[in-house]
């Protein structure tokens, strides 16, 4: 389920073209389009696509209306095929994220989507917090925390707002819903790299 391997490249894994990552994108904002007009989700199979898109992999669709956050839900692990995690993904970000109302019809022509490609996780071994602390890298990776029930998630890409490890390490906590000075020996954290595929007009740009 897990891989150790150091530097893990997403893109190198998965070799995407660019046509690849053009598909990605028009598949996220069909299935946006699809659930406005019918109320459920896109049926995508798989086998119409390159080999590349059929992969096993995990994503994070995030939608972006005026150069702010409107819904980003996702996986951490594989669970079916690339181009079918981001259709689904795509449509609960837009429908179910939690923090937003169901994106409108009126709201859909100013959306602007970023796909992110995950690597496998990497569990991380420390002896104490200060150790796991050091060995995160700013600006490079996400982490996955685990705590019993708790878990959060932060991607690469919010190292843009908080680029300090103390303050990023102290949102994962909050995000996980534990207090931010919480810390146990028994925390699980992985890391993982993406690959972000972007519209123009999204963060990125």
């Amino acid at each position: 389920m897990f891989s150790t391997k150091p530097d893990f490249n997403a893109s190198l894994a998965w070799g995407l073209t660019e046509e690849d990552r053009q598909t990605l994108l028009e598949t996220a904002r069909a299935a946006i389009r699809f659930g406005l007009v019918n109320k459920h989700m896109l049926p995508v199979d798989a086998r119409g696509y390159p080999r590349t898109l059929q992969q096993e992999a995990a994503t994070f669709v995030t939608l972006y209306r005026h150069g702010q956050l409107r819904g980003c839900i996702g996986t951490v692990v594989p669970v079916r095929p690339l181009i079918e995690d981001v259709a689904i993904n795509a449509y609960h970000a837009a429908f179910d994220d939690p923090r937003f109302p169901p994106l409108r019809l009126e709201e859909f022509d100013a959306v602007r989507i970023s796909i992110s490609v995950l690597s496998p996780l990497m569990p991380m071994e420390f002896a104490s917090e200060d150790d796991l602390l050091r060995q995160i890298r700013p600006g490079t990776e996400g982490l996955l925390l685990e705590y019993g029930s708790h878990r959060g998630i932060l991607l690469p890409i919010v190292w843009k707002a908080l680029p300090d490890r103390d303050l990023f390490w102290r949102q994962l906590k909050l995000k996980a819903g534990l207090p931010p000075d919480f810390w146990s020996p028994n925390l699980r954290v992985y890391r993982f790299t993406t690959e972000r595929i972007v519209e123009p007009g999204a963060d990125a740009d």
